[in-house]
């Protein structure tokens, strides 16, 4: 089957570029432009027809990638054309007349690419973060995955594994030869020094998934204290209703930042009270739930709910920052009440020390993605293979006598699974599926 797509945005723009790869990608130059090929891998202008008759459709830049030295390993190629939605629909219908043609799904060309050995499993889940990247650190990481840096180290880990499974093995199968008697010990020692690398790896403070996902702050308080102000003053823009009205947010609302370049999903979640109304409790319990999973907290109470700052204080626990707004109303006599929780005083009406805010949220940021080491897990995928790897060499260390080489080896074996499935040596088209769902269409 030849798959074909819109690889640029959609749109009205001044150029769109359609991808085409498979083996009828040759017959479908040769029609709509009604000339040979051209020079491989060199951008040529042609005119492009429409496939049952010499009408002309567009005049723009041809690419022509013979296969397996393209992006797919396929028979591929590229039309520039003017980026007109009546230009590409056009496009689309010849494509489509030719037998065998049909629309890609979303990361098809990558997970295709993927399947004739063109890249690895983690080089496209980065191609991924790459395009979806916002913030300048999420580009970092992303070109830093792809370079191959991961692939590396993971698949070192497996290798070695591999070659312990060996020598596990070879005993099984030749029960009769002699093997000295410390070996098991030997490859205790070997999987033990694996394992402590792999726990290393694992003990990065979720960094990498921080950047890739965005540093998690929870607005919460009790209600009509600012929260929903607050979240569209750092937003730049009106993301939230705004009300003199108690309990206006009753759902989490979400905004998408970029601080110094750091990704953060900034939420704002429905005033802390107790409620009889159903749709407020469900609010409100919505909004303990992300206070508890979030990267920071900003608890924001006014001088009216100053008896509230204490409810938050099993939150503090985690990293908060304690926030008084609407000091234009007075604060003076609360300073003292409050002062153990070390609050920022602001004023979001009058603009009153929100930089000290920002600054000391800046701050909190910069601290949570430092780390010394150079791999970052980026997925939950990650994570949990590495995890259940760990899980089995633990599994493994506990046999200890000659007799167990049978269930020691099977334990090697599913470490070694657990490891091949992050690299992408096991073809699980569940996992698969699942990774290039996430691509954009013409990806």
């Amino acid at each position: 089957m030849t798959i074909y797509a819109l690889s640029s945005g959609k749109g009205i723009s001044g150029i769109s570029v359609i991808r085409i790869s498979g083996s009828k990608t040759k017959e479908v130059i040769l029609k709509l432009t009604k000339r040979d090929l051209p020079n491989p891998r060199v951008a040529t202008r042609r005119k492009f027809n429409k496939f049952n008759n010499n009408e002309l459709i567009d005049e723009g830049i041809l690419i022509w990638f013979p296969g397996p030295m393209s992006y797919t390993g396929e028979d591929m190629a590229e039309f520039h054309v003017h980026g007109s939605k009546a230009v590409v629909d056009a496009m689309y219908t010849s494509i489509s007349s030719i037998d065998d043609c049909r629309l890609a799904e979303p990361g098809e060309f990558t997970k295709i690419a993927f399947q004739n050995g063109k890249i690895n499993l983690l080089k496209a889940e980065s191609i991924s973060d790459l395009i979806s990247s916002e913030t300048e650190i999420q580009r970092q990481q992303a070109i830093k995955i792809m370079s191959g840096k991961n692939f590396d180290k993971f698949n070192s880990i497996r290798n070695r594994l591999l070659k312990i499974l060996s020598s596990v093995e070879a005993k099984i199968d030749f029960p009769e030869e002699d093997l000295p008697t410390n070996i098991l010990s030997d490859i205790h020692f070997q999987t033990k020094s694996i394992k402590e690398e792999i726990e290393k790896i694992l003990n990065d403070q979720k960094v990498g998934e921080r950047i890739r996902e965005g540093f998690k702050i929870a607005i919460i308080g009790p209600t009509n204290a600012g929260k929903s102000s607050l979240l569209n003053y750092l937003s730049r823009r009106n993301v939230a209703i705004v009300s003199e009205i108690a309990g206006t947010t009753r759902d989490v609302i979400e905004s998408h930042l970029n601080l110094d370049g750091y990704p953060v999903v900034l939420s704002d979640t429905a005033g802390i009270r107790d409620s009889k109304d159903e749709i407020e409790k469900k609010g409100i319990k919505l909004a303990l739930n992300k206070a508890e999973y979030a990267d920071l907290n900003i608890i924001v109470i006014d001088p009216k709910s100053i008896d509230f700052a204490s409810d938050f204080e099993h939150l503090a626990i985690k990293n908060s920052i304690y926030v008084v707004n609407k000091t234009d109303l007075g604060v003076d006599k609360i300073k003292n009440q409050i002062k153990k929780y070390n609050p920022i005083y602001i004023s979001i009406k009058e603009e009153k020390n929100l930089d000290e805010l920002i600054m000391k949220i800046k701050g909190n940021l910069k601290n949570k993605f430092i780390s010394s080491e150079d791999i970052f897990i980026t997925r939950q995928r990650h994570r949990f293979n590495l995890e259940k790897c760990v899980e089995q060499l633990n599994s493994f260390e506990d046999k200890k006598s000659l007799d167990d080489f049978d269930k020691a080896a099977e334990d090697l074996r599913l470490a070694t699974r657990y490891l091949g499935i992050i690299v992408g040596k096991i073809d699980v088209e569940e996992i698969l599926g699942s990774i290039f769902s996430d691509f954009c269409i013409g990806k």
